[in-house]
């Protein structure tokens, strides 16, 4: 019966499909949701809420869904644990144990910061100590596990390991950082060690890699404290390097489009964009420009339609030209500092000041900020909103510690 009951569970989930959300900011790591019809107008007091679910446990991990499966993880009873749940309900399907809980680094927040990556039948998520494990989607039992510093020579960062690991075919990538090699390969299915970057060795820093295609080919883009770097996935080796330094903590997502790589952190360093050349087989990266018009700490930014959508820090809200680094325009009173994704022509911004924040529908428009709604999540924790929101199949989905809630936000 056990077994019957696995493989029914696993018949709801296999590869990601088009209204799957199976990574941390979506299946092309980019912010942006598959949906084409979304509400272009909320009601007074929001969306309808669909289900509230208690249990999350502490820390900012935000959800991957796929198939009938709803994925999180965070801190309960004294472990981290990567939870599962079901996706129309929000009803626990099963729990398993991650590594070590608590709160690296000062400041005191616990709990896991890694979104789960999914794919296929196995799921994937990284301890904010520096724990790697893979599971059975369908029944939660571990298939491998690893660890950043004892297994790869990694050093954990002030606030922790935050990374979302990449799965792309057979490998399952991420960075330990350290003098062995910043990144490591492990085949997906044993957790054997394919490859680690020996050539690029900058310590692990908050940002989660990204695969991209540059002038044909397969490249993972990184940020550290140090460096933007593209790395090839077959062997490790680095394909070219930028030099670009950070302050404190360097957290935002990379943003690749076509040749060009655009980064951005918090703390008064700004953005930078790289242009990315190629000849005669060899990379190389030069600077298009660096300014401090997007300061953005850790909510990310998205691209659309050739535009960067994000929070900078002391400006607001922005709309920034990708290809010259200017202006579009720019809202500081109307909504705060956060997080946002994208879908079907609007943003939804999520504020993360505690205990009081909005969650507020946008047009994803460079003729200005127009707004389409807003309301607040009830029972907020009274600890910052930091977990990125997701929509995909009409959803919105809302991590805040221990809560998960999902509204109908469906067009």
């Amino acid at each position: 019966m056990i077994a019957i009951l696995a493989l029914l569970g696993a018949a709801g989930l296999g590869a990601a499909q088009a209204a799957d959300w199976p990574a941390w900011r979506g299946a092309n790591r980019d912010g942006k949701s598959p949906d084409t019809r979304i509400s272009r107008a909320w009601p007074a007091g929001g969306p309808r809420l669909a289900w509230t679910r208690s249990g999350m446990g502490s820390g900012y991990a935000s959800v991957s869904v796929v198939g009938d499966r709803i994925f999180t993880a965070g801190d309960v009873d004294g472990t981290s644990r990567i939870l599962a749940l079901d996706r129309a309900t929000g009803r626990p399907l099963w729990s398993s144990e991650l590594g070590k809980a608590g709160a690296p680094g000062w400041g005191g927040f616990a709990g896991v910061r890694g979104t789960p990556t999914v794919d296929e039948d196995l799921v994937f998520a990284i301890g904010q100590y520096g724990e790697i494990a893979a599971y059975e989607a369908a029944t939660g039992k571990e298939v491998w596990r690893k660890h950043f510093e004892d297994d790869f020579g990694g050093k954990r960062p002030e606030w922790g390991f935050s990374e979302s690991p990449l799965v792309d075919g057979d490998q399952v990538v991420c960075t330990p950082g350290g003098a062995k090699g910043a990144l490591v390969a492990l085949d997906k299915r044993t957790g054997t060690l394919k490859w680690q970057s020996v050539a690029f060795t900058d310590a692990a820093q908050y940002s989660s890699i990204v695969k991209a295609e540059i002038h044909g080919k397969a490249q993972y883009v990184q940020l550290t404290q140090e460096s933007v770097v593209g790395i090839s996935p077959a062997t490790g080796a680095l394909l070219w390097r930028a030099e670009r330094r950070g302050k404190t903590a360097v957290i935002p997502t990379p943003v690749v489009s076509g040749n060009h790589v655009y980064v951005t952190s918090g703390y008064g360093v700004g953005c930078n964009l790289f242009e990315i050349s190629s000849a005669d087989g060899a990379f190389s990266a030069r600077e298009v420009y660096a300014n401090k018009l997007v300061k953005n700490h850790h909510g990310g930014v998205i691209l659309v339609d050739g535009n960067i959508y994000g929070h900078s820090d002391g400006a607001g809200w922005v709309c920034q030209d990708l290809l010259t680094g200017e202006e579009v325009w720019r809202e500081k009173e109307a909504a705060d500092k956060g997080s946002c994704v994208y879908a079907a022509g609007l943003l939804v911004l999520r504020e993360e000041k505690k205990g009081d924040s909005d969650i507020v529908l946008i047009d994803a428009s460079p003729r200005g900020y127009t707004e389409r709604g807003r309301f607040k999540q009830p029972d907020q924790s009274g600890k910052e909103a930091w977990p990125h929101p997701v929509i995909v199949d009409g959803r919105l989905y809302v991590r805040d510690q221990d809560l998960l809630l999902c509204y109908d936000v469906g067009g």
